[in-house]
């Protein structure tokens, strides 16, 4: 009994951190399901998110609610910023050249905050006073079920935006063919810049989700979430949302489940041990389709 008492905990504590990286990952694969960009700086629009509900809460007493809000908008203008400045004059590059500018962009966002706020960890408010629920013997915290439920309703909404709305369907068609957008009268350039905000604004979401699970804030806390968020993206698909969203939920089960029965050491180099066999096995990930390129 006591046995399945503990796998049950750890699921419960891989779906948390699974639904964390799975509102980062779509993120990623808001961005490359449009502009096939691969946004490595996507990771650290989390930190950025992280800065600014810390001192949203601290320097001014916002509740957390607000603080979030403002965090969404902050980094949704960070995104949109970053596409006109960074990445809309190489639209016509090599991918390699985006590659390297996203590199770029990430490692100047770092040592931005690194010399803003130096490299001690900052400690993040207790944001959720939420009692903990008893099912059965396995007690779930207040924290894990804001988590889950934000994450779900935040996952809920953006497929309802991306499948109902006007803006959806525009960014769709920018995926499927932008020229063919163009002649049918959608902005691309705006749509690209949505998709930005969209895809930043769920980064802060996460961000401060994050930080009410592990409540410290530095300049590097996005650095390896984001990359864990983006083999959640590869496994389930990049560049589509329901992939997304699942890879997000197994890249978190695994890594909890590898923590509990192995060994808490290894769970980093297994979860980048899925990349690897997901790029060998089945490149396009769970829910792509192999697509053949014309030469």
């Amino acid at each position: 009994m006591e046995q399945v008492v503990m796998f049950l905990k750890q699921v419960i504590n891989g779906v948390q951190v699974g639904s964390i990286y799975a509102l980062v990952a779509l993120g990623y694969t808001m961005v490359y399901g449009i502009v096939k960009l691969l946004n490595f700086a996507h990771g650290d629009f989390i930190m950025v998110g992280a800065y600014i509900s810390l001192f949203a809460m601290t320097g001014t007493g916002m509740p957390v609610w607000l603080a979030a809000v403002i965090a969404v908008a902050g980094c949704a203008l960070l995104g949109v910023l970053t596409e006109k400045i960074a990445y809309k004059p190489l639209r016509n590059s090599p991918k390699l050249s985006v590659l390297i500018t996203a590199i770029g962009v990430s490692l100047f966002l770092q040592n931005l905050f690194l010399i803003l706020f130096t490299s001690s960890p900052k400690p993040y408010p207790n944001t959720v006073n939420i009692p903990a629920v008893n099912v059965g013997p396995i007690q779930i915290s207040g924290v894990t079920l804001v988590t889950i439920v934000l994450s779900a309703v935040s996952m809920i909404a953006l497929q309802l935006f991306v499948k109902k709305t006007k803006m959806g369907r525009a960014m769709r068609a920018v995926s499927e063919d932008a020229q063919a957008a163009t002649l049918m009268g959608v902005n691309v350039n705006h749509t690209i810049s949505l998709t930005f905000a969209v895809g930043s604004g769920l980064a802060a979401i996460a961000a401060v989700m994050y930080c009410t699970a592990y409540p410290m804030v530095d300049p590097y806390m996005g650095s390896m979430l984001g990359l864990k968020a983006f083999i959640a993206a590869v496994l389930g698909g990049i560049g589509i949302i329901p992939g997304a969203m699942l890879g997000g939920f197994a890249i978190g089960l695994i890594e909890s489940l590898t923590k509990a029965y192995i060994s808490s050491q290894l769970a980093d180099a297994v979860v980048f041990g899925i990349l690897i066999l997901v790029l060998l096995i089945k490149p396009a990930g769970i829910f792509g389709k192999n697509v053949g390129e014309k030469v």
